[in-house]
């Protein structure tokens, strides 16, 4: 298998599987097509259908690894806990591998959201602190939303989530992260499909013999980016993880990196959402 180490030490598996609105059989088939990292939230409600899954195929609990996050309404000290607590339940585990906060405000108004993070990632870190966390982390923070964690926390972040693609790079993010040791990862890997017309991944599609959404998680794979990609089928499963047996050449990833703005999901944590 492929793997990653986390700044902590902890061995992760080298592409993962997005759950959001994801079912219990597509989750399924990610654990029988071979995916051991599944990425929710508690946003998602699926982290019941997560458990379910684990329980119909078989396949135990220290397996795989399992990602969650906080959601905006559930942000602070107290709330964290409670939401957290909340989580190992749906998930029938006494322990998640990584959990991460959502977004970095909870709302455009409110003033004090640098010390909501705070507060969370406290309770996040007195977590980790009792074993029931073994990686924090970060989802949709920009640099500047992240320097008041660095700056004020006793356990760094392991991983930072970004909408990572090619037409949406965020270059300033990935190398801030890169430059603080965080691994980065994909959510939205492939654009939501909107990517995947376009002319160049369709070339590169053809000439590597491959699918252009195999192109675009390559891409994130040889960036550095754990590419979170989401399958309805067995096929697609396979497919995902095919993509750690090819590479792509130095020109095209230069080619891929510098493709205009494509298919951003219209999310920014400091902007009403955009309907695109």
């Amino acid at each position: 298998m492929h793997t990653l180490t986390l700044n902590n030490g902890l061995i992760i598996p080298a592409i993962g599987f997005g759950t959001y609105k994801a079912g219990l059989d597509s989750i399924i088939h990610a654990l029988e097509g071979g995916c051991r990292y599944f990425d929710t939230a508690s946003y998602y409600g699926n982290e019941r259908d997560i458990s379910r899954a684990l329980g119909q195929t078989g396949i135990k609990r220290e397996e795989v690894f399992i990602a969650s996050k906080v959601w905006k309404s559930d942000m602070g000290y107290d709330s964290t806990i409670k939401s957290f607590s909340q989580t190992l339940e749906n998930l029938g585990s006494d322990y998640v591998d990584v959990y991460m906060i959502h977004w970095p405000r909870p709302n455009l108004q409110l003033k004090e959201w640098k010390e909501l993070d705070i507060e969370t990632w406290k309770a996040m870190e007195y977590l980790h602190s009792q074993g029931k966390i073994k990686a924090l982390g970060l989802s949709n923070f920009l640099p500047y939303h992240a320097e008041s964690i660095f700056s004020r926390c006793e356990v760094v972040p392991s991983v930072a989530q970004l909408e990572f693609h090619p037409g949406h790079i965020q270059f300033p993010a990935l190398e801030y992260y890169r430059r603080k040791g965080v691994q980065v990862q994909a959510w939205s890997p492939i654009g939501r499909g909107r990517v995947l017309s376009d002319e160049l991944i369709l070339e590169l599609a053809g000439k590597y013999h491959v699918t252009p959404a195999q192109i675009c998680i390559r891409f994130c794979i040889q960036e550095g980016v754990m590419p979170l990609p989401r399958a309805s089928s067995p096929e697609r499963v396979r497919e995902n993880l095919e993509c750690l047996n090819f590479a792509l050449d130095d020109e095209d990833i230069l080619r891929l990196e510098n493709m205009p703005p494509l298919g951003w999901s219209g999310e920014h944590p400091d902007r009403e959402r955009v309907k695109i």
